[in-house]
């Protein structure tokens, strides 16, 4: 059995299951500090259960990481040292950081010399002296984490791996982050990406592991794991070493789940919570990830992370009439305190969801006084704002299933223009958690290749292999591991014919 959980804006979702059968769920408010919210709807779903041995995995997909950036909170003073000279000086690190973020992360950033070129080329050679001049300077400063990015490190680490040894050596409290681990090719971006994930490093070891306790004092020894924004998981080891990863995995586990509960593989997904709506699309019952850089935070990041198109939508959203205007503010987790048809004052989507008879929760009577024109223009709205997301998501004009998922998904009838049919799984509502529940395993590997040296089917073979071999050594069963994404990118503006090759391959959990 396996339990998943998801924490949302508004709600704390969890998902007994016993492989693919729905045992037990639960839905709590999420909480300021999350983990109490966590611990509230995981005891909920264990509270029928009377052999616990029985629970052999916990997932969870948290908002933990994503709060502490966008709240600027408990970030590890971070330095970024690239290892480059003399090439890139025109744009250093930290360039395009808003300056709250960077202020807060302390702003050290250092360039030394080393690096490669696209082919493996050497920019320079590494200056031993100069890297353990550099991490001194980190240690007087008081710097925690460090985040390491070479030119063109996806194609040879080699320099990154030397400089992590030496600030290993000479500093090992500080905490390490390799670019190449993180992010694509792109140094600016993949730099980003990596500076992210080091000031969350503190924070990370401290929040997994205050949450490792609170499962252990509850009585379960099942193995513990976080999802990822890919749609896998990874173990709370894993997870201290790379928190950045499970930044947006909410919607990537509401799209899991929608495809496990619909049976849809390639389709547009909805969740509709109580403060947000995540569209996203499904391709192989995956999400498909983003194929531009990312903001997070206000910083762009060239990181894995799925096209989730989100907008201030969902069943908190306050309608206001006259003009007839619907959010983006929202009464959020506060819904079944403020809401009309809760007792309180203000009118919600919720209430004209309601008031035209498409939900059977709240006090009727107390919507009956909502106006019958405002009821049907405010359901209209809605439903054009969704068309318009199911627009931006489609990559053709052809009509696509559209499945809804989630608490809100009780705003819109079961009509959109541009679906080719509208899909409302059973347990829906908690799509979130039993796709954290349902998740396999994953590897990626990215390489830049010159088709001068190796041939395409050589460079694909080998891309095929290290993805298997990371799936497996990150926990998957080796029987059921198989590739599921093969993306080739030729790299028109270098010679020597080179290209980009990505492979995922994915598994279930070993003895899961």
């Amino acid at each position: 059995m396996r339990i998943g959980l998801d924490v949302g804006g508004t709600n704390t979702d969890a998902a007994l299951m016993d492989g693919t059968r729905l045992v037990a769920q639960a839905k709590r408010p999420t909480t300021p500090d999350v983990t109490s919210g966590i611990m509230a709807a995981l005891k909920d779903v264990l509270s029928d259960v009377r052999d616990t041995s029985q629970i052999k995995s916990i997932m969870l997909g948290t908002t933990h990481f994503t709060n502490a950036l966008l709240e600027r909170r408990d970030l590890a003073e971070t330095a970024i040292v690239r290892i480059c000279l003399p090439a890139t000086k025109l744009l250093p690190p930290l360039v395009d950081w808003p300056e709250p973020l960077k202020e807060a992360i302390g702003a050290h950033s250092y360039m030394v010399h080393g690096g490669h070129e696209f082919d493996g080329r050497e920019i320079s050679p590494l200056d031993e002296e100069e890297i353990r001049n550099t991490v001194k300077e980190l240690r007087e400063k008081g710097v925690k984490a460090v985040a390491l990015s070479g030119v063109f490190s996806p194609v040879d680490s080699s320099h990154e791996e030397l400089v992590a040894n030496i600030v290993r050596e000479e500093a090992p409290e500080i905490s390490v982050t390799l670019s190449h681990e993180i992010g694509r090719i792109g140094i600016l971006e993949r730099e980003n990406a990596a500076a992210l994930n080091a000031c969350l490093s503190v924070v990370a070891r401290r929040t997994i592991g205050s949450l490792e306790e609170a499962v252990k004092a509850l009585g379960l020894e099942a193995g513990f794991y976080l999802s990822q924004n890919d749609g896998t998981i990874m173990d709370a080891a894993y997870a201290k070493r790379f928190p950045v990863f499970t930044i947006a995995s909410g919607p990537t586990n509401s799209m899991r789940g929608a495809a496990s509960l619909s049976g849809v593989s390639d389709g547009i997904v909805l969740d509709i919570g109580g403060t947000t709506t995540d569209g996203g699309a499904l391709v192989g019952g995956f999400p498909r990830e983003a194929s531009v850089s990312i903001e997070i935070a206000g910083v762009r990041t060239n990181f894995r992370m799925p096209d989730v198109l989100s907008i201030a939508l969902g069943g908190g959203s306050i309608v206001r009439r006259e003009p007839l205007r619907i959010g983006p503010d929202s009464v959020g987790y506060r819904l079944t305190e403020e809401g009309l048809a809760f007792g309180g004052a203000t009118l919600t989507t919720t209430d004209i969801a309601i008031a035209a008879g498409l939900a059977g929760v709240g006090n009727p009577d107390s919507v009956r006084g909502v106006e019958p024109v405002l009821i049907e223009e405010a359901q209209s709205k809605v439903k054009v704002i969704l068309e318009a997301v199911v627009d931006q998501l489609k990559l053709s004009a052809a009509p696509v299933p559209v499945v809804l998922v989630g608490g809100g998904s009780i705003l819109v009838r079961d009509s959109l223009n541009g679906a080719s049919e509208v899909i409302r799984p059973d347990h829906g509502e908690v799509a979130n958690a039993i796709g954290a529940a349902m998740a396999q395993v994953g590897g990626q590997v990215e390489k830049a290749y010159s088709l001068a040296d190796v041939t395409r089917q050589e460079a694909l073979d080998e891309c095929r292999s290290e993805a298997i071999e990371k799936a497996i050594a990150a926990g998957a069963d080796p029987e059921t591991v198989v590739v599921v994404e093969v993306e080739e990118i030729p790299m028109t503006y270098l010679p020597s014919n080179a290209t980009r090759v990505r492979v995922k391959a994915v598994g279930d959990l070993k003895d899961a």
